[in-house]
């Protein structure tokens, strides 16, 4: 029996929010709405999207002993995830800084910050977590050893769930822990390295090559494909009126894993998650955005 149907491991950020009626070329300057501070981050968006659905959740983080900390904090417990896995102190929170213009539309930088101290300790310090988590999921804004630490003490029988954002090259022991690995096409090319093919159909091919048990490619607006050995099956979009996308895809993943962990197959669990994103980008901000079970179910 498992404490927790999600363990998420990954950034806590907060996210300064800007609107802008078009993004700035290089050496210009634009005027943008007031500045507004969000809890975000892509492991402490997908832990507060998964409590926000009712799944047992825990995040294993890193935030400064500061304010932005506080909040993300304070958010998390909202949300009824369990943060006695967040480590506080060794550099100040993470940040991202963020535009959106008018179609919803959003250019990120992020200043890691306290998650680049996420070590490959913190996981193995972790792994009461660990061992009582049926899901666990990671992204790539934490120290790429670090995620290689958790695939390594993954508990028998626990599913592995990782979005590679930003996308990098990843070791063949991760690859292969991947169930599944979800990626737009821009993280598919880094990730692959070489043609993918003109359809997703073909990226997913190039995928699976490289080891994973299954992947899921988000195609925005056309939905989203799922693949494995046993073939692949596209997943329709949910069509929404989109009002800010941050966070979207974080909530896509975490719903993804939870309902996966529910035995769910990957097609109907990916079908569920689409529903949740869509939820998120009809709302502004990151974590503010996350739907119910119940607001997804009114879709």
């Amino acid at each position: 029996m498992y404490d927790y149907d999600l363990l998420v491991v990954g950034s806590a950020n907060a996210d300064l929010v800007i609107g802008v009626e078009r993004r700035p070329a290089p050496g210009e300057t634009v005027l943008g709405s007031d500045l507004v501070v969000h809890p975000g981050g892509k492991g402490a968006n997908q832990a507060v999207a998964a409590g926000r659905l009712g799944a047992r959740t825990a995040l294993l983080a890193r935030v400064g002993d500061d304010a932005h900390g506080r909040l993300l904090l304070d958010s998390q417990r909202a949300a009824g995830v369990d943060t006695a896995g967040v480590l506080v102190g060794g550099a100040p929170t993470g940040v991202a800084l963020i535009t959106v213009d008018p179609s919803g539309d959003n250019s990120i930088v992020v200043s890691p910050g306290a998650n680049g101290r996420l070590t490959p300790e913190d996981v193995r310090s972790a792994g009461n977590l660990l061992a009582a988590s049926r899901v666990v999921s990671a992204q790539l804004e934490i120290p790429l050893e670090t995620v290689v630490e958790v695939v390594r003490n993954l508990a028998p029988g626990s599913r592995f769930v990782l979005n590679p954002s930003p996308p990098r090259a990843l070791p063949a022991e991760v690859l292969a822990a991947c169930d599944p690995l979800i990626v737009n096409e821009h993280e598919a090319r880094v990730i692959v390295d070489t043609d993918l093919g003109d359809s997703p159909e073909d990226w997913a091919s190039a995928l699976l090559a490289l080891g994973p048990r299954s992947v899921v490619i988000t195609l925005g607006a056309r939905g989203a494909l799922v693949a494995s050995a046993d073939g692949a099956a596209r997943v329709p979009s949910v069509k929404v009126e989109t009002v800010d996308t941050t966070g979207a895809g974080d909530a896509f993943t975490a719903a993804l894993a939870w309902r996966l962990g529910l035995d769910e197959p990957l097609a109907e669990a990916a079908a569920y998650a689409a529903r949740v994103g869509a939820a998120a980008v009809t709302r502004a901000g990151a974590q503010e955005s996350f739907p119910t079970a119940e607001e997804v179910a009114s879709l």
